[in-house]
């Protein structure tokens, strides 16, 4: 108690926390606000007023970019956790030469600018031949996602006792039997905790989809940003707050979920 009091100590420092925050939150609080203001206007406010989330939900675009956004994010999710499994397994069983390597390459993405793997897995699919649409956002979100899916569940894969998969072998448990009646009850919420973060990046990608997507593979984000182009009101606002509340509702379900011990 003492330490996390002596923090406090340094001159400017409260502050420093204050401004951070209301530079960080304060948009975002506004930006909810005005999704509510009852005026065409975006910036100035009239009176409260749900109609603008009734003209996002009943605008035929805007679903239609949802349902592109949830079939990339679901899929890519999917496929994502997956392999971030096998991987966290992998490298779980012991140490082999090159493993830091290995772990160096699965968290690449990342501390890599997005900017540069997005222009990078341009020129990889345009090399390949591929044509852009769906299936390549699908791919390129799937890579992307791997490190958020894998860091959970290698945190959990640490955290659980190698003694209870001895005592499975002890029992004449093979591989199998042991990985589904011991490791994977044990792993789930590392597994869960994973997939929704994942899901999530997946959900609110903008540069990478913005590169690789092609005609008829508009996502939420790149719709959003053109309605942003075109200028901003309440229809942007609204549609972003309801992108915003998806984010925290998942962001937070991982988190409550990484914490579970049972």
């Amino acid at each position: 108690m003492e330490q996390r009091g002596a923090l406090w100590r340094f001159p400017g420092l409260r502050a420093s926390a204050v401004f951070f925050f209301a530079f960080l939150y304060l948009p975002i609080l506004v930006l909810l606000a005005y999704s509510f203001n009852a005026n065409e206007q975006a910036t100035i406010w009239t009176g409260f007023s749900t109609r603008w989330y009734g003209i996002v939900l009943g605008n035929d675009d805007i679903m239609r970019a949802f349902r592109n956004s949830l079939v990339v994010a679901t899929t890519a999710t999917l496929i994502a956790t997956a392999l971030a499994t096998l991987a966290a397994l992998g490298m779980a069983r012991g140490r082999f030469r090159g493993q830091d390597i290995v772990s160096g390459l699965i968290g690449l993405p990342l501390v890599v600018p997005e900017i540069v793997t997005a222009v990078a897995t341009l020129l990889f699919f345009v090399l390949l031949g591929f044509r852009l649409g769906l299936l390549t956002v699908i791919l390129a979100h799937t890579v992307f996602c791997i490190p958020f899916a894998y860091l959970p569940i290698r945190a959990r894969l640490e955290g659980m006792d190698p003694v209870l998969q001895e005592a499975a072998a002890d029992l004449y448990a093979g591989p199998w039997a042991t990985f589904r009646r011991v490791t994977l009850p044990l792993l789930w919420p590392g597994i869960l905790s994973g997939a929704m973060l994942a899901f999530i990046i997946s959900l609110d990608d903008f540069v990478i989809t913005y590169f690789v997507a092609g005609a008829g593979s508009t996502t939420l984000p790149i719709y959003i940003f053109g309605m942003i182009r075109i200028g901003i009101t309440p229809e942007v606002n609204a549609v972003s707050a309801l992108m915003l509340i998806v984010s925290i509702v998942f962001v937070s379900l991982s988190w409550l979920v990484g914490r579970l011990r049972r």
